[in-house]
């Protein structure tokens, strides 16, 4: 077994090639001339790892070293990727590694156990591989799906200066937990750097309110008039108005006008 392991690491080289090859020819793909160099050292480093885990033979184990290496080439091709491309690659990869396992086992004259053990290797390495990309895919899906909820919060509540002490605060689509979160955190400090005089919050770019909603517009205009700050409220519509009595919040103790036109016109 020492020497077969050996053997995949003297040549991983030319096995890669040889995998790389056969699963193009396969699944007829066309793939640039950068992608395949990708997937020669991928392969390379995979030959490397499987020869080394073979020297744990009677252990049954996995070496840390190719967990760590699965973690890292996963977290790369998902992230060049759609994950659906790189899953349907595995199944005719391990049917090459297997035979090309099968060859190698005759050639060194290997026993059925021995051969077993080898193509138990295969498969246990595989499913890592899988299993890692499928979490690298998940964790990139999150992060760049916090990144888009917090690009889409800074473009629903943008703060627009008019003039001297004055801006407009546009709510724009949806308020959700982000935008929230983005309000409290981020508009309001902001808000109270600008030592302003007046704040116009302009309702009519929301596409959906509910009681929460509401509540929590509430709370921010209440939390401007703590400020010092003269809160005018634009383009409140009919049943957000009836929404927010039926909940108990008097929209009165604020100004409003209908149109942010009539609201800087107010403001001597």
């Amino acid at each position: 077994m020492e020497k077969v392991s050996n053997y995949f690491i003297v040549h991983s080289e030319s096995l890669a090639k040889e995998i790389v090859d056969s699963v193009i020819q396969r699944m007829n793909l066309n793939i640039s001339a950068q992608e395949k160099a990708r997937a020669l050292t991928f392969y390379t480093e995979f030959m490397e790892s499987f020869g080394e885990s073979l020297i744990y033979c009677e252990q049954k184990i996995i070496p840390p070293s190719l967990i760590e290496w699965s973690k890292k080439n996963s977290e790369q091709v998902v992230s060049e990727g759609k994950i659906s491309s790189i899953i349907v690659r595995y199944q005719p990869t391990r049917e090459l590694l297997i035979d090309i396992v099968t060859k190698i086992s005759e050639e060194f004259e290997l026993s059925l156990t021995e051969n077993a053990f080898m193509i138990k290797q295969i498969n246990s390495i595989l499913d890592i591989s899988i299993n890692e990309t499928v979490l690298a895919f998940e964790h990139l899906s999150e992060e760049r799906q916090e990144e888009a909820q917090q690009e889409l919060a800074q473009l629903s509540a943008p703060l627009v200066p008019v003039k001297d002490g004055v801006v407009i605060v546009p709510l724009v689509g949806m308020i959700n937990s982000h935008r929230v979160t983005y309000i409290l955190d981020i508009v309001i400090p902001k808000i109270a750097d600008l030592h302003l005089d007046h704040v116009i919050v302009d309702f009519s770019g929301l596409l959906k309110i509910d009681t929460e909603t509401i509540r929590f517009l509430h709370e921010f205009e209440s939390i401007l008039r703590v400020m010092g700050i003269n809160v005018i409220s634009t383009g409140i519509r009919p049943y957000i108005a009836k929404l927010a009595v039926d909940n108990g919040f008097d929209h009165t103790e604020f100004e409003t006008f209908i149109t942010v036109k009539e609201a800087l016109e107010s403001i001597n």
